[in-house]
């Protein structure tokens, strides 16, 4: 099963995914809506019918000092259309605040020309999201303080890396996940 970041916005929204294990986020695409939730909710069939996603974790769009944005309220109703179609699904919110910014880092740090950048700023977004979400379910395990954490046979170390393929006008994301065994003592 997976999980699927949903970044929202008005023109167009970015989409992520965790691999099967659900330990890393790979960018999908970003879908041009220009305001109509028909065009992603295909979308989003679409994806079902090729994985098979568990939870829907949607960016919620929040001030600086945490108060409600005036794109919560349009958040809330695209969720709600998302509770009603995909019923059996669980939908989970995380604080979006700066993945925009992430985002931008991210793209002027690999040197994405700026023109490219309108079309990718939500996908990457979107794994800034589902990233956030991943990070607090890693962060809720209880792991008693008596565990030497140190001692575990294979210790995970994420490694993001952003693939921009410009050749095939195509936009590919991956999270390079490395399995480091741990020399016990």
């Amino acid at each position: 099963m997976r999980t699927l970041g949903i970044d929202y916005g008005d023109a167009r929204t970015g989409l992520a995914i965790t691999d099967s294990l659900g330990i890393t986020a790979q960018g999908l695409e970003t879908v041009t809506t220009n305001g109509n939730d028909k065009i992603l909710l295909s979308k989003l069939d679409e994806i079902m019918s090729i994985y098979e996603i568990d939870i829907f974790v949607v960016g919620m769009p929040l001030n600086m000092n945490g108060t409600k944005t005036e794109r919560v309220e349009k958040t809330k109703k695209f969720i709600h259309k998302l509770k009603c179609k995909y019923n059996k699904i669980k939908i989970e919110t995380v604080d979006e605040r700066l993945t925009t910014v992430q985002a931008h880092r991210t793209m002027n740090e690999l040197g994405v020309k700026p023109k490219n950048k309108k079309s990718i700023v939500d996908t990457i977004s979107a794994v800034y999201i589902l990233e956030t979400y991943l990070n607090k379910i890693k962060n809720n395990l209880n792991i008693p303080s008596s565990v030497n954490t140190n001692s575990l046979i294979y210790q995970y170390e994420l490694k993001t890396s952003l693939i921009y393929d410009l050749i095939n006008n195509t936009n590919t994301y991956s999270f390079e996940i490395k399995n480091k065994p741990v020399v016990k003592d």
